[in-house]
């Protein structure tokens, strides 16, 4: 009986040249940084686009990106396979506990009767409809008006954030008292996942935005404008570059909420230290 034959060794690899003008294209895009030791995990995200475009190697995808036949919907999925999307309800909760006994009384207290706030880099959505709530919450409370305005880059991720349903063990970290009056079961309850009221999803607008982009278009000035754990994967001057954008959006008085590992030090913008990685325009 003669032997099977060997199985071909995957030999699709990104070689260093198409690495480097994939990486290039990507920072000149987004502002996020690829060094070469992100090589095997670019490669591994962009199988999925041979997938869906029916090309045979990476060669030929990238050939269609910089040749100029690539559809300008190909630059979006190209994005969305690469960026990195990490969120959760409640995520650095001591943001939260800020914005509910201190921020949004201070701004009251000036005089504001509707609060605008924006999610920079909401991903799923866990972030906005956090904000949703603690808002909401402080509404009834205050008889103040809101509405938020949520952003990504990413057009897959915006779709489940508008969507609001979500496992029910990532709404664990919501506290009791407002998972019961903002979460739901999902329609079908055999799937274990939970969606977030309507009145609460309709008080979000849903967008996508570049941070790259050399304004934002945001409309009026925002009170608030969470734009958390986005900076570290952009170098030293992008990352004061989108901040001071974010300050342009910002209205006297309203606070800048960052990461709790990122750091505005050594960079001149119109804002002072409220709380930790917290910052209020002047």
């Amino acid at each position: 009986m003669s032997a099977l034959p060997a199985l071909a060794a995957d030999t699709d690899r990104l070689s260093p040249h198409r690495f480097a003008k994939l990486s290039a294209l990507i920072f000149d895009k987004t502002g996020i940084k690829m060094p070469a030791t992100k090589a095997t995990m670019l490669q591994g995200r962009l199988q999925r686009r041979l997938r869906d475009t029916g090309m045979a190697t990476l060669d030929q995808y990238c050939d269609h990106l910089f040749d100029g036949s690539a559809d300008p919907q190909e630059m979006i999925h190209l994005i969305n396979a690469v960026t990195t999307n990490k969120t959760d309800f409640f995520r650095e909760p001591g943001h939260f506990d800020f914005m509910a006994k201190t921020a949004l009384p201070t701004l009251v207290d000036n005089g504001r009767r509707r609060i605008r706030a924006w999610s920079a880099a909401c991903s799923t959505g866990a972030e906005p409809y956090t904000m949703a709530m603690i808002l909401d919450q402080f509404a009834q409370g205050s008889g103040t008006d809101y509405g938020i305005l949520a952003t990504d880059i990413d057009t897959a991720v915006l779709e489940t954030a508008r969507l609001g349903i979500y496992p029910a063990e990532l709404v664990e970290p919501v506290p009791a008292s407002l998972r019961q009056r903002y979460v739901v079961n999902a329609i079908d309850r055999k799937t274990n996942k939970v969606r977030i009221v309507p009145h609460l999803r309709s008080a979000i607008g849903f967008a996508r935005l570049n941070l790259m982009d050399a304004s934002y278009p945001v409309g009026e000035p925002m009170d608030l404008i969470f734009c958390r754990n986005v900076l570290i994967y952009f170098d030293k001057p992008t990352q004061e570059k989108v901040v001071r954008r974010l300050c342009d959006c910002l209205a006297p008085g309203g606070y800048l909420f960052l990461g709790h590992s990122e750091s505005i030090a050594g960079m001149d913008l119109p804002v002072t230290t409220a709380s930790y990685t917290v910052f209020r325009k002047g």
